[in-house]
C-alpha cells in the first residue's frame, strides 16, 4: 500500500488469519480484545470470526465434531462518505495508507449486514459520541 498499489485477497488473507489466531488466543485466555481493521469484505470478516477454512475440525477420540477456534465478533462499521474521508486521510502525515488507494477501498467494500453482528456508525459523530454508541451496543449484547 505504501507504494500506491491496493492490497488483494492473497495479500489479505493471511495477515487475516493471523488476526483470527490472535484473537483465538487472546479470548481463551480471558481478554476482552478490540481490533482495528479494514476488513473490507464478509469473507474477511468471516475469517477473522472462523479462520481461514471456516469448516468443523474432527474431533478427538469421540469422533464429534467441534467447530474450529470461532470468536464472536461485533462489527463496527464506521460509514462515510468519500468526501469526507478522502479529506481526513489527506490530513494524515506519514501514514502507510496513500490517498490515491482510497476509491480500490470503497470499491471492495462489502458494508456489513444482517445477518451479521454488526453495528454501522457514521464518522460524522465526533469520537465520544461513537464510543457511546459502541459501549452501550457492547452493554445490551
Amino acid at each position: 500500500m505504501g507504494r500506491g498499489i491496493p492490497l488483494n485477497d492473497q495479500d489479505r488473507i493471511p495477515w487475516l488469519c493471523n488476526l483470527h489466531d490472535m484473537l483465538v488466543r487472546d479470548v481463551a485466555s480471558g481478554q476482552r480484545v478490540v481490533l482495528a481493521c479494514s476488513a473490507l469484505k464478509k469473507m474477511y470478516r468471516d475469517i477473522l470470526i472462523r479462520g481461514k477454512d471456516g469448516t468443523a475440525l474432527k474431533g478427538g477420540e469421540s469422533g464429534k465434531e467441534e467447530k474450529p477456534g470461532e470468536v464472536q465478533l461485533l462489527v463496527v462499521h464506521l460509514s462515510g462518505s468519500f468526501e469526507v474521508i478522502s479529506g481526513r486521510l489527506l490530513k494524515r502525515k506519514g501514514h502507510f495508507m496513500p490517498p490515491e488507494l482510497l476509491q480500490s477501498q470503497f470499491e471492495t467494500l462489502e458494508p456489513p449486514a444482517a445477518p451479521e453482528n454488526c453495528i454501522q456508525i457514521s464518522v460524522d459523530k465526533n469520537v465520544s459520541e461513537i464510543i457511546a454508541t459502541i459501549t452501550e451496543t457492547l452493554k445490551m449484547k
